[in-house]
């Protein structure tokens, strides 16, 4: 009886064709591809060529070398000069390591254990040393064909999802990665700007990784607050719409939670026409909290309407409290006489009941005014 290893051998080309089957048939930018003169066949050479190598190599207890390693790097890069996406890219190295596990269980025999476990053992390495090969070259073939703003929002991306290509990416466009990083999540409801030019400006001052989530939702990863407040700065001038932001902390390869709550927290984050501030949540946990609460909310809505019949009070009641309720700084920041500004406190409280200087009103009217100029946005 053959031992796996012959079996394996004699599978490669029906298994190569299968593979080059599921590419085209799971992946829209190979079945593309493949319709190109040529280019199918040259898609089943290499299949046959990885999986006669890495029988070789396995049965011979061997890396590959670096001449296989150079091969595998110019054929990355020829995908991604033919058009072939990233995320693309990344699914086809699934299911390459999805499939190559499927065609040594259908080779091996129960006699087999011992050549099954070396196998196993010996696969991830040239897994790895294959995959990281293809990867380099396709990120070099990436240079020649995209735009160094698409690149750097695709690193970006990867850091977000927490994808461990991202260190590779990152070195091909020459950017170094903090260990920490400080996610900024900056919200533009009603806008959709020319996002291109909005971060070909940004990225020449601030080369650090951006990106557009969506049409109204933009993402930057900075070292620190400083970084943070001087890039959504920069951003608001450059957009020129009003804007709220938001952000969290965390580590390289776990910011895939540091998004998620930098995205909350710019929901709840007032909306500006100049953010002077980046939010975090210590800064805006209560309504936080209220938004997640739909009886509270409500509540927070009516005081809102409540305040709608007098004189800009929740303007007032924004300034006052971004001043820290200094009289003289918050009448000047308004542009209004002191009284006028006592006036318009002593409605509020009329109108609601609660005093702005108490304890409870400032609880609830910072709250209720921080809820209003978010846009009621969903948490």
């Amino acid at each position: 009886m053959a031992d796996l290893f012959t079996l394996w051998r004699n599978s490669v080309d029906a298994n190569s064709r299968r593979a080059v089957d599921v590419y085209v048939r799971e992946l829209p930018d190979y079945r593309k591809i493949a319709d190109e003169s040529g280019e199918r066949a040259a898609m089943l050479d290499f299949a046959v060529y990885l999986r006669e190598r890495t029988v070789a190599l396995v049965r011979a207890n061997e890396p590959f070398p670096a001449a296989d390693l150079a091969f595998i790097r110019a054929v990355g890069r020829n995908r991604a000069e033919s058009g072939l996406s990233l995320a693309s890219q990344r699914h086809a190295l699934q299911i390459h390591t999805s499939l190559t596990l499927k065609e040594v269980h259908e080779a091996a025999n129960p006699h087999d254990l011992n050549d099954i476990m070396h196998t196993l053992a010996s696969l991830p390495a040239l897994g790895l040393a294959a995959q990281t090969a293809y990867t380099q070259g396709f990120l070099d073939g990436q240079e020649a064909v995209l735009p160094v703003v698409d690149r750097v929002q695709q690193l970006a991306g990867a850091l977000l999802a927490d994808d461990p290509v991202a260190v590779d990416m990152a070195a091909s466009v020459a950017m170094n990665l903090p260990g920490d990083c400080v996610v900024t999540v900056v919200r533009v409801p009603g806008g959709d700007p020319d996002r291109a030019d909005v971060l070909q400006v940004l990225l020449s001052r601030h080369w650090t990784p951006v990106c557009w989530t969506g049409p109204g939702e933009f993402v930057a990863l900075v070292p620190d607050e400083a970084a943070s407040l001087a890039v959504v700065e920069h951003f608001a001038d450059l957009v020129g719409l009003p804007c709220a932001a938001g952000a969290a902390r965390g580590r390289s390869g776990e910011l895939s939670e540091a998004l998620a709550r930098a995205r909350q927290v710019s929901r709840a984050a007032p909306v500006r026409s100049a953010p002077g501030a980046v939010h975090h949540l210590t800064d805006l946990f209560p309504e936080i909290g209220a938004a997640r609460i739909p009886p509270v909310d409500r509540w927070l809505r009516e005081l809102a309407r409540a305040l709608a019949d007098g004189p800009d009070l929740l303007a007032t009641l924004d300034a006052f409290y971004r001043n820290d309720m200094g009289r003289t700084r918050t009448a000047a920041a308004l542009n209004v006489h002191p009284r006028t500004l006592d006036y318009r406190l002593q409605r509020v409280h009329a109108l609601t009941g609660l005093d702005p200087v108490s304890v409870r009103g400032v609880r609830i009217l910072s709250a209720t005014v921080s809820r209003a100029l978010s846009g009621w946005e969903a948490v």
